[in-house]
């Protein structure tokens, strides 16, 4: 059973695909009942028991590189050695046992006997020759002598083979085993284009929802520059007016201040004029009461004459003072002279 489902929405075809599950007509695996010829082996339970032979335990396994090819005559060879080096070293063993124990006869030999020492103490060795000297453990010094083998051509390398992994496996499909193409096929390609052309109407739309909104978006630019040199134009008015505002402002208050200045300099005028109008007479007399216009004859008598007479007078009366003073001088003398007499 199929069914479809159309629906429409904002202009555009949905297309939906339904279809109810079943079961496949042929088998899909094989019967276990049926023989193969492969090398593999059924077991009564129907499962495939592999015949590999990497998977024998008789077959050694390991890297190709770890082992190297010898012949059965190296193999006597090496042997050979070994037991002659074991020889060796066991000879070598015997003989620095042999000196050892000959060692320690002479020097047993060597030691004067001393009595054993009583309970609870001890001998201790004492040197007693003129210089002591340094005692220390003589060290065994053996020889001993190797030679090696002589160089040896290396094998050529194996060519590397990578080790086989996992597990072998196989099926067989038959045909019309999976599904039938005509009618699998048919209500997919019916889903297939249908979400197609879907597809392709909403992307016309949303070509033409874009190019309505880009449009708009032209128109709304245009209005904002029209809105903003509409600003702009405001703007300069209010700043053509504001400057002229500002312009008549300074010169109102200049106009005023002329005005001021001129004023003061009309007050200062007519102050000066009434106060200059009778100030020579005014000076003039007050010159004349503090006694800077005198009488020529008064001043010259003042200033003058009388300077002079006093001059003369202290003259005269410093004169008279002297003769007085010599008079007065002789009258003594003549007295002194008559009292003397």
């Amino acid at each position: 059973m199929q069914e479809r489902n159309v629906t429409t929405s904002t202009g555009a075809m949905a297309y939906t695909f339904q279809h109810p599950p079943q079961g496949f007509v042929h088998p899909q695996y094989r019967d276990p009942a049926v023989p193969s010829a492969s090398a593999t082996t059924t077991t009564s339970m129907g499962r495939k028991q592999y015949a590999n032979i990497m998977h024998d335990r008789r077959v050694y396994r390991g890297s190709t590189y770890a082992a190297t090819p010898v012949s059965t005559h190296m193999k006597e060879e090496e042997a050979r050695k070994e037991r002659e080096l074991l020889r060796r070293k066991k000879e070598m063993a015997e003989r620095a046992a042999s000196i050892k124990r000959r060692k320690e006869l002479d020097a047993a030999q060597r030691r004067l006997a001393t009595p054993p020492p009583v309970v609870g103490r001890q001998h201790i060795d004492v040197q007693t020759e003129e210089f002591l000297e340094e005692l220390k453990d003589e060290v065994e010094v053996v020889q001993q002598e190797t030679q090696t083998d002589p160089m040896l051509d290396r094998p050529a390398t194996p060519k590397y083979v990578p080790t086989k992994s996992g597990r072998d496996a196989e099926t067989q499909i038959h045909e019309k085993d999976l599904f039938h193409f005509d009618d699998a096929v048919d209500p997919i390609l019916d889903v297939m284009v249908g979400k197609t052309m879907e597809q392709a109407m909403l992307e016309v739309l949303q070509e033409e929802e874009l190019e309505l909104l880009r449009q708009q978006q032209l128109e709304f630019e245009q209005r904002r520059k029209e809105e903003l040199l509409e600003a702009q134009r405001l703007e300069a008015r209010e700043k053509r007016l504001f400057e002229e505002k500002e312009r008549r402002k300074k010169q109102e208050i200049e106009r005023i201040q002329r005005e001021k200045e001129t004023r003061e300099k009309l007050q200062a005028r007519q102050f000066a004029k009434v106060y200059l109008m009778n100030l020579e007479n005014r000076v003039f007399a007050r010159l004349q009461d503090e006694g800077w216009f005198q009488d020529r004859v008064v001043h010259e008598v003042e200033f003058d004459f009388f300077p002079w007479l006093m001059d003369e007078v202290k003259v005269e009366l410093e004169k008279k003072q002297r003769a007085r003073l010599l008079v007065d001088d002789l009258i003594r003398q003549v007295v002194a002279m008559q009292l003397e007499a």
